[in-house]
């Protein structure tokens, strides 16, 4: 039998066809090659269009099938990746209502830290386990305030990932995983959290029927089944957050493990079996894909919104003549430190680690009659890296000590530059795996159809491609000091 998994990113979508008796990848598409853009009416918003979501979601499975290398007939599971914490509203006729406001929107910073007082700190904390924030909750109460012709249509609220899979099967589903990266549900009760609803004043008929992560999801209707070559009524078995996806493709499931990514956003995510959060819910924690009621599987995660998402900045304003391969071998020309170049990569929406604060970014201390292209290049990936490390010391300081982080060698792993930096910052080895989202999708899927007996027999082929291990942290940790200076003046400035 063959899976195919569908990753549902900011910046584009990938699909991976995988054999399911080997777990090898036998064929990818991406769509669109040009990255999709955000809309940003007003500073501080983000937007994409879901329709436009699904329509990119069938191009790339028509590419994956053009390969030619698979039976598109033999695939008998459909799983499912998405960009966390979107707000997409759809009507009793499952029509989208507006275009979804994403996971880097700043607009309901505010609306969620008077729910954090309102409700009490720690309360949120306890059965939360984060401040309502700028997630999903606090998305819909934007809404809601402000756009009540809207909010009055309103039949049901998903998740990216549940909207895809609307698309496909007509159902309407969630999790638990997902809810909670909503922040609907209460880990205490086990249940959707009367706090929430009640002080926002949310009907909980407005939330899909809550499955497992791993669970049947609908059947892909017959319709959408000819258009797209496959065969009709194969499950979709499979949803989850990109992040606790990352972790799954990555097989870190067990509590200590910790997977990284470095996409359009960073983030670090450990598994955890206590439920635990941060003080000051500058990282977050939601439930993962294999937590139970009767097995606690928590991911706490650090979100860096300004990641891949910088270096593609700085690609497009020096002109796209290098690709990424190029500007990653023209930054290893550059000594380490980037001759005082310094990057602060905080340019796309409030940062949780910086207590959801809007610093932008900044490139400081340019000398033009040395730094070139390449200097900036290097410093980019140097402020990226310093900028994990920042995240680290905070989830360190609640006790996170991890040996080894795992992660796909893809996006920003693939740069030798970023890697090296990472290491040495963050003074943690990593482990780099020929995996990525739509791959883990679809081992997924084959988990949540009974392909697979369970999680081993799952990863039983997965094999480390490359370990790298930190040789200069003393020279690093010079040069983040200097980092973490600047980016100290900075909050104080924006604090003023």
């Amino acid at each position: 039998m063959l899976l195919l998994g569908i990753d549902l990113g900011t910046s584009s979508i990938k699909v991976s066809v995988v054999d399911s008796a080997t777990q090898q990848c036998i064929a990818s598409a991406k769509y669109p090659e040009s990255e999709t853009p955000i809309n940003s009416l007003q500073p501080g918003w983000a937007e994409q269009s879901p329709e436009i979501w699904w329509l990119h979601v069938q191009e790339a499975i028509l590419q994956v099938h053009a390969t030619q290398q698979y039976d598109p007939m033999d695939i008998g599971a459909i799983g499912i990746a998405y960009q966390m914490h979107g707000l997409v509203l759809i009507d009793k006729d499952k029509k989208v209502l507006r275009e979804s406001i994403i996971w880097c929107d700043s607009r309901s910073v505010e609306i969620g830290n008077q729910a954090f007082q309102a409700i009490g700190e720690e309360k949120c904390l306890s059965t939360l386990l984060n401040s309502p924030g700028n997630f999903t909750a606090s998305k819909l109460a934007w809404v809601k305030a402000n756009e009540p012709a809207i909010y009055e249509q309103l039949d049901k609220i998903l998740l990216p990932g549940d909207f895809i899979a609307m698309k496909l099967s007509g159902e309407t589903t969630t999790t638990i995983s997902a809810l909670s990266e909503g922040i609907f549900w209460d880990f205490a009760k086990q249940e959707l959290s009367k706090d929430i609803f009640n002080y926002f004043g949310f009907d909980t008929a407005i939330i899909p029927s809550i499955k497992k992560v791993f669970d049947i999801h609908g059947y892909l209707e017959k319709e959408v089944a000819n258009f797209l070559g496959l065969t009709p009524e194969i499950p979709i078995a499979y949803k989850a957050g990109d992040q606790p996806n990352n972790a799954l493709s990555l097989n870190v499931l067990q509590p200590g493990e910790v997977a990284a990514t470095a996409g359009t956003s960073g983030v670090i995510y450990s598994v955890s079996d206590t439920l635990a959060f941060d003080p000051e819910s500058r990282v977050n924690t939601f439930a993962h894909v294999n937590h139970t009621e009767a097995r606690t599987r928590l991911g706490i995660l650090l979100c860096i919104n300004g990641t891949g998402i910088m270096n593609s900045w700085i690609r497009n304003i020096t002109g796209k003549t290098f690709s990424y391969q190029q500007m990653n071998e023209s930054a290893s020309q550059v000594t380490v430190g980037s001759e005082g170049l310094i990057v602060l990569p905080f340019g796309n929406g409030a940062e949780r680690m910086l207590n959801n604060q809007t610093i932008q970014a900044h490139l400081q201390n340019i000398d033009l009659n040395k730094h070139t292209h390449s200097h900036i290049y290097r410093a980019v990936q140097e402020g990226i890296a310093f900028s994990f490390r920042y995240g680290l010391d905070i989830m360190r300081n609640n006790g996170l000590a991890p040996t080894v982080i795992r992660a796909g060698k893809a996006n920003l792993f693939l740069s030798d530059v970023f890697v090296e930096s990472f290491v040495n910052a963050t003074q943690v080895p990593v482990e780099l795996y020929d995996c990525d989202g739509s791959v883990g999708a679809a081992i997924g899927a084959g988990l949540g159809a009974g392909v697979y007996a369970n999680e081993k027999e799952a990863f039983v082929n997965s094999k480390r491609l490359q370990l790298i291990e930190p040789k200069a942290i003393a020279r690093y940790d010079d040069i983040y000091h200097r980092w973490q200076e600047l980016l100290r003046l900075q909050i104080e400035k924006s604090n003023q």
